[in-house]
């Protein structure tokens, strides 16, 4: 057999393999966000259910708040049906629901008989324990979509990238601010603030 043709044939061989490493790897890496992405769904999932808890363990002492309890309400329906627009939109919409945690929270200090029940003491730190959760599967989100990203767009895989469809993910991004729910101490029953009383 010719030489020349031999080392054609050895050329396209390196070639086609290496294609599909490549392939296989990029397949890889987007399989990892989507997982990543539904460890986030998971602990967001058991954030939703715990507010409305919260919400009716602490609505019969707030009847002069319930301003608050609406945002957290609205904020949390917004949050639920974010997550069909997109990392990003889901992440805004998170962002906005942990704020209005954490105004609540604010007031709930103002209630010496809230910080005294059992159960908002034992939801407080389940919410405070799943935006840990959240924490950590938002960081792993991140760092796996960067890791994608980055190959899509360096070479050799962008060869191979732009023709075949992959395109960048989204990052999970939240606000300094809204990184985490407060953690307020409401079993600090010394010296409770004037609120008005609860509803007969």
């Amino acid at each position: 057999m010719d030489p020349v043709l031999i080392v054609i044939l050895v050329i396209i061989a390196v070639v086609v393999i290496g294609g599909i490493l490549i392939y296989n790897g990029l397949i890889q890496r987007r399989l990892r966000i989507d997982e990543a992405f539904a460890q986030i769904e998971v602990q967001l999932k058991r954030r939703w259910d715990l507010i409305p808890n919260l919400v009716n363990a602490v609505k019969g002492y707030m009847g002069f708040e319930q301003q608050v309890l609406t945002d957290v309400t609205q904020a949390r329906a917004n949050a639920v049906t974010a997550g069909a627009q997109g990392p990003a939109e889901q992440a805004a919409a998170e962002n906005m629901l942990t704020g209005t945690l954490r105004s609540l929270f604010a007031v709930v200090e103002n209630y010496p008989e809230l910080r005294a029940n059992q159960n908002v003491l034992e939801l407080q730190e389940q919410l405070t324990t799943t935006e840990n959760q959240i924490g950590f599967a938002r960081q792993h989100y991140n760092a796996v979509v960067l890791d994608y990203n980055t190959s899509i767009a360096t070479v050799p895989s962008v060869l191979i990238a732009g023709p075949l469809g992959f395109r960048p993910r989204e990052f999970f991004d939240a606000e300094p601010e809204a990184s985490q729910v407060p953690n307020v101490d409401l079993s600090n029953l010394s010296a409770p603030p004037t609120s008005p009383p609860p509803p007969a």
